[in-house]
Formats: structure tokens, C-alpha cells, sequence
């Protein structure tokens, strides 16, 4: 993508009801961490991650494989360098925390990746990841956005644990739009997520969404899982 690409997908993450979701999600985990270190968000694309890291005081430095994302970060203030999710371009034992939201399930080799992440967290350092989940959820959707898999409660464990991580914790979101989801990505190869949604659909999906975070969901089938684990020492 080129730079005046990713600035579009900026402006439209900004409002976009999932994109906010995301933030509000990494914005609750990061306040249960409570104090700031460093952090390297990986596939950082148009670096709202990297921004929510700064907000909440932390040293962030983003990676991503197109130099105009890379640029795009720098601009913004963020530490920023082109690299590969599975040869990071960082050295072992640096950070208190790596995100990698969205980013496994477009990597082949994603074991890795996962160890990858292991290499450069701190010993007790936190891992915080995001994919799709449930392959029956699988559509031209996927395919339109480059993924090469969705994945269950079982095959993410195994990735994090296999990279030598202590799963803390793993939970669903999207429950509630999922019905929904999965009728709108069966009918369209569209990238809907990075498409302007209408106002009223966009804040529909949004209180969903907001509703969801109070209920007890965290445990039923959703569209997408979340993992905290940590290096041990």
C-alpha cells in the first residue's frame, strides 16, 4: 500500500466501529498491566496500535513489512523499522510487551512468528495477540484480505505455547455480531472492514460491540479470539 493508501485506512479505523473496538480492547489490557515499559507492536499497518501505546505511556516501536507503513509511523512520532513478523529486526530479550494484533493469520510459517515473539519479550514480559477464529467462518473475505487461515481455541494455544509462552488468558469477541458477520462475508469479497460502513450500521455494530464487553461472552464461539501470555522467568 502506498502511503496515501494507509492515511485513508487511518482516517476510516478511526471511526470504524471494529477498529475502536480493538482500541478499547488493547486500552483495558494495558490498564491491567498498569505500569508502562517498552512494547513492540508487529505488523503495525497504519500504527493505531502503536498510538494507543503511546497515549497509555509506553515506549512503543512498530514493525511492518511496507516501508509507507513504516514512514506512515514515524510520522506520527512512533520508533519504526520494515521487517518480516518471522525475522524481526530487533534483538532478544528487549521489550516488556509485543502486540501482534491481526497479524498471524497472514503468515505461513506463523510458528515463527510466535517465536519470534518469545526471542525479543524480556523474560516475564507479555504477549498480547489477535485472530480470526473458526474456520466455518471461512469466505472470499479472508481471501480478499491475504489471510491463510482462522484458528481455533485449540491450534491458537498450541501456537503460543509451542513458542514457549504461558497462556494467561484467551477470550472471544464478536459474539454477538456474528450471525451477522458471517452472512454479510458470504455474500461479498469486499473488504468491508476498510470500506466506509453506513453511519447507522457503523454505530449499530458499535454499541453491539460495547454491550458485549459487559456480558459474560468471553468464553462463546465469536469472530475473533484474544491471548495474553507471558515469557516465563
Amino acid at each position: 500500500m502506498d502511503t496515501i493508501e494507509l492515511q485513508r485506512i487511518a482516517r476510516i479505523e478511526d471511526g470504524n466501529w471494529w477498529y475502536r473496538e480493538r482500541r478499547a480492547i488493547l486500552s483495558a489490557e494495558l490498564l491491567r498491566i498498569s505500569v508502562p515499559g517498552t512494547a513492540v507492536d508487529i505488523g503495525a499497518a497504519s500504527g493505531t496500535g502503536s498510538r494507543v501505546l503511546a497515549e497509555h505511556g509506553w515506549d512503543a516501536t512498530a514493525i511492518d513489512l511496507s516501508p509507507n507503513a513504516v514512514a506512515l509511523a514515524r510520522a506520527h512520532g512512533v520508533e519504526a523499522y520494515e521487517g518480516d513478523a518471522r525475522y524481526l529486526p530487533l534483538p532478544p530479550c528487549e521489550y516488556d510487551l509485543a502486540l501482534a494484533l491481526d497479524v498471524l493469520e497472514h503468515v505461513e510459517e506463523d510458528e515463527r512468528a510466535a517465536a519470534e515473539i518469545t526471542r525479543v519479550l524480556r523474560p516475564g514480559g507479555i504477549a498480547l495477540v489477535s485472530v480470526p477464529c473458526d474456520m466455518a467462518l471461512w469466505s472470499a473475505h479472508d481471501v480478499a484480505l491475504g489471510r491463510v487461515r482462522r484458528y481455533s481455541r485449540r491450534t491458537l494455544a498450541e501456537l503460543v505455547e509451542g513458542a514457549g509462552l504461558v497462556l494467561e488468558r484467551m477470550w472471544s469477541r464478536g459474539v454477538l455480531v456474528r450471525p451477522f458477520l458471517r452472512l454479510l462475508r458470504h455474500r461479498t469479497a469486499r473488504r468491508e472492514d476498510l470500506a466506509p460502513l453506513h453511519p447507522l450500521a457503523n454505530e449499530a455494530l458499535r454499541l453491539t460491540a460495547a454491550l458485549e464487553r459487559r456480558l459474560p461472552l468471553a468464553s462463546w464461539p465469536g469472530t475473533r479470539l484474544f491471548a495474553r501470555a507471558r515469557r516465563p522467568g
